[in-house]
């Protein structure tokens, strides 16, 4: 009965003893996040409260595309109308590039409205006479392309600009007359100018083609 009595106080103290030692240990841990001491108190403005001033910020960089293709086309779009797809000038020259309507009925663009309001269906035409140009004047690019004729550095991508804007006709005797026979458009806009503005450009892309057309609509 003793033995029992006293296995039973074992137990009890034991049990007593691991209860006591878990309290302790939980009390302890969690003294650790006490907030006793602290000043708790944090004052937030509200929107009212708060002046920001915003400082004005003004654009200073340009999209960069160098000497690639994609930049012959956008600085010669720049040129003919500051990249505007739905201007006509005061002579009836037509959208980004200035197309004449009989220009574009060649390369089988038939409808004007269509035309203005289609930008893919501008830069197609584009491709499409660039490449019919590139053409008619193969020959010429490679007799005169690395020459300098009338203080011009001659181009392929110039010699391209320049029958965009005068016709490859006109480039051929500005060429071949050694910058004798120049033209200039109703603006004054020379060959001269053209075949030295869009010199350098890598026009390899378009490949020549006599039958050039756009080929949607």
């Amino acid at each position: 009965m003793r033995l029992k009595l006293l296995r039973i106080s074992i137990l009890l103290i034991v049990v007593l003893f691991t209860a006591t030692g878990f309290s302790f240990k939980k009390d302890s841990s969690v003294s650790m996040f006490s907030s006793e001491g602290l000043d708790l108190y944090y004052y937030v403005p509200n929107y009212d409260e708060v002046e920001v001033e915003i400082p004005e910020i003004t654009s200073n960089y340009q999209l960069f595309l160098g000497k690639t293709y994609v930049g012959f086309k956008e600085a010669l779009g720049f040129k003919e109308s500051r990249g505007d797809y739905a201007i006509i000038n005061e002579f009836g020259y037509l959208g980004k590039y200035q197309f004449n309507i009989n220009t574009l009925k060649m390369i089988g663009v038939h409808n004007a409205d269509t035309f203005m309001k289609d930008a893919r269906l501008q830069e197609a035409a584009f491709n499409a006479y660039t490449a019919r140009n590139k053409w008619i004047l193969r020959r010429d690019i490679k007799r005169y392309v690395g020459r300098n004729i009338g203080g011009v550095h001659i181009t392929e991508s110039g010699i391209l600009a320049a029958a965009h804007l005068a016709g490859a006709g006109n480039v051929k005797k500005f060429l071949r007359s050694g910058g004798a026979i120049g033209f200039s458009d109703a603006f004054g806009t020379s060959i001269g100018y053209y075949l030295k503005k869009f010199s350098g450009y890598d026009t390899s892309f378009i490949v020549p083609n006599q039958k050039a057309k756009v080929r949607f609509q």
